[in-house]
């Protein structure tokens, strides 16, 4: 058995309320952000051609490609900056191999939080700036880490933005929460003078590409266009944002500036005659607040991406401006449960939201309907066999259905006892859901409570055969069989080969054998009828195991673990097995077949860092 990588379908942008997002773009029309502990880089037009950079132990803040296109320069929470390789920019992206980019260097650049970063035009130079206790900022050559100057002088407060001329002779600028622009002249860069034109706090700087100027945004609903080389202010753009102005980006041209601000509209000017061009007003309220944006592409008409609050990219194009060309959805949090119906994947996240992906096409959708989701963690998915209905149950202590037509959440909702631990539906009959909490195993049918065993036990995990048998595994270690007959449950037999608690059940697609995965990484293969072990022998795992799932012809089982790796293990041969190591940063929580004909198969992968992974294996012949 092999595999290899097929595609990556990216989260979204975290972010921050009153805190402005850095985005960047790169010269072939893919954007660079950040969510969590991972680095995206995305193509607007094919969604699953995208990198996920996985190398921060913390959150990463600011993620930049270098004007050579051939290094990345990421920053984190904790100071620290990583340079590694994306020299597959300019030739084959993404790429196929699983192997994370070579990294390049590592530096301790702050003793604090860093809040952006920028590159010089030869690509050897960058500064950082952010929230150090010594310094604010710090400029260091890529190859050595050596100083390149000083930077934080003039500042008396933490600095929000910087950005370099990339035509020599070098300049720097930086913008802070004191309200003062600092221009810098170099190398090395040394304090030139202060400039005072804001009153609040500065978002956002950013030299054009030309190197002619430079623009300020800032708290105060101003904008302010620079001289490149010497930092004198030329103009203020009329016409100013109702809202903090959170980000500012020039065309490839540098004769168009977008300013994206949290009274929910993208303004685009053009320089020369300082005068608004276009105005994009998206949405309203919270949520539709624009926190970041970069220029994409080469060419001015290859569009603005802005980011609203609610973590959405909004793709603009300036030869459109009476509205938003394409709205790129992800999930945000990490993926906690997932159901696949015809061919919709239905994932779910921490934040309780569940977000469609189009298994073809990886295009990703919210759903429609009264919310969006649960109003806190979603627990558990899965798919009825014979409406192709999909249900969820959240930490809101409600199971939800979703029409797997429209994909929208039906307005009607079951309110369980206690805090669901998970579900699965009855493959015989109506849907019939079965429900586990904390003390109590109960069965649903038409958002109404038909059944309620309460327990002596901690039911920790479900799974429902073909027929009527349903598996209820607990944290006493033990996995107890019962038979649903339409009106109750009845105990039928009980498993006891696992060491500790149950974790994750799945049955085969034929119902005669039962996967028990435990906390600490061991499953355990049962025959059902005979209640007895077929196998102990998958044992690879190291950690929790989240997930399992058996392909139609019950030959084949995978199995997703918190130890970040999925494996696919063979019922014939137990001892025959591929791992895929390192699949999802944080961990697996969900494993899934897409496609169940030939000796090539796809399977999904989801996890912590919120992004759904795709991978072909090869099985035997």
């Amino acid at each position: 058995m092999s595999f290899v990588k097929v595609s990556t379908y990216p989260c979204n942008p975290s972010t921050t309320r009153g805190e402005a997002s850095k985005l960047s773009g790169t010269k072939d029309g893919k954007i660079v952000y950040t969510n969590g502990k991972v680095v995206i880089i995305r193509d607007l037009k094919n969604p699953s051609l995208s990198l996920a950079y996985t190398g921060h132990a913390h959150p990463v803040t600011v993620a930049r490609v270098s004007p050579s296109g051939y290094y990345c320069a990421s920053a984190d929470s904790q100071g620290n900056v990583k340079i590694w390789d994306t020299s597959y920019l300019t030739s084959a992206f993404p790429p196929t191999s699983s192997e994370p980019p070579i990294l390049k260097a590592e530096y301790k650049t702050l003793s604090g939080k860093i809040r952006d970063l920028a590159w010089d035009g030869e690509s050897k130079r960058i500064i950082v700036v952010g929230e150090g206790r010594e310094k604010f900022g710090h400029a260091f050559q890529v190859d050595t880490g050596s100083a390149a100057g000083e930077i934080g002088a003039g500042h008396s407060k933490f600095i929000n933005a910087v950005s370099i001329r990339h035509q020599r002779p070098f300049r720097a600028v930086t913008g802070g929460d004191d309200g003062r622009l600092v221009f810098h002249s170099g190398v090395p860069f040394k304090y030139e003078k202060t400039i005072q034109s804001h009153t609040q706090f500065v978002q956002d700087v950013q030299y054009s590409p030309n190197g002619d100027f430079f623009a300020s945004v800032g708290s105060d609903y101003k904008a302010f266009v620079y001289d490149g080389k010497t930092g004198d202010t030329l103009f203020e753009l009329s016409e100013p944002h109702r809202g903090s102005i959170m980000a500012v980006s020039w065309s490839p041209s540098s004769k168009l500036l977008a300013t994206s601000s949290a009274d929910c509209s993208v303004k685009l000017w053009d320089v020369e005659s300082k005068n608004t061009k276009a105005t994009w007003t998206i949405g309203s309220g919270v949520a539709h607040q624009q926190v970041g944006n970069t220029w994409s592409g080469e060419s001015d008409s290859s569009g603005i991406v802005s980011l609203s609050l609610g973590g959405q990219l909004n793709v603009l194009e300036v030869n459109t401006p009476d509205r938003v060309s394409k709205v790129l959805h992800g999930a945000i949090k990490g993926v906690t449960a997932a159901s696949i119906s015809g061919k919709t994947l239905f994932a779910g996240a921490f934040d309780g939201q569940v977000t469609t992906f189009n298994i073809e096409s990886g295009e990703a959708l919210p759903l429609t309907g009264s919310s969006a989701g649960h109003e806190g963690k979603v627990v558990a998915m899965a798919t009825s066999s014979g409406t192709g209905s999909v249900f969820s149950a959240g930490y809101d202590d409600r199971i939800r259905e979703i029409d797997p037509n429209n994909q929208s959440l039906k307005p009607s909702a079951y309110t369980l006892t206690s805090q669901p631990k998970g579900i699965d539906v009855v493959a015989s009959g109506s849907d019939t859901i079965v429900a586990i909490t904390v003390n109590a195993i109960e069965v649903i049918q038409d958002d109404n409570e038909v059944f309620k065993l309460p327990v002596n036990f901690a039911p920790s995990a479900v799974a429902t055969s073909k027929d009527t048998t349903v598996a209820i595994g607990g944290e006493d270690q033990n996995v107890r069989l019962y038979d649903w007959n339409g009106q109750e449950l009845s105990e039928v037999g009980k498993l006891e080969a696992n060491k500790a608690a149950i974790s994750a059940l799945a049955f085969s697609k034929d119902g005669k054998l039962l996967a028990v995965g435990d906390s600490v990484g061991k499953i355990i293969l049962y025959d059902v009828a005979e209640k007895k072990t077929v196998t102990t022998r998958w044992a690879y795992h190291s950690a929790r195991i989240n997930s399992l799932s058996f392909t139609s012809d019950s030959k084949y089982c995978l199995s997703g673990s918190l130890d970040t790796h999925i494996y696919v293990w063979s019922v014939e041969k137990p001892i025959r097995n591929v791992g895929i190591k390192n699949a999802v940063a944080g961990g697996v929580n969900i494993v899934e077949w897409l496609s169940q004909e030939g000796q090539k198969r796809l399977i999904v992968g989801a996890g912590a860092d919120g992004c759904i992974r795709t991978w072909e294996v090869t099985l035997p012949a």
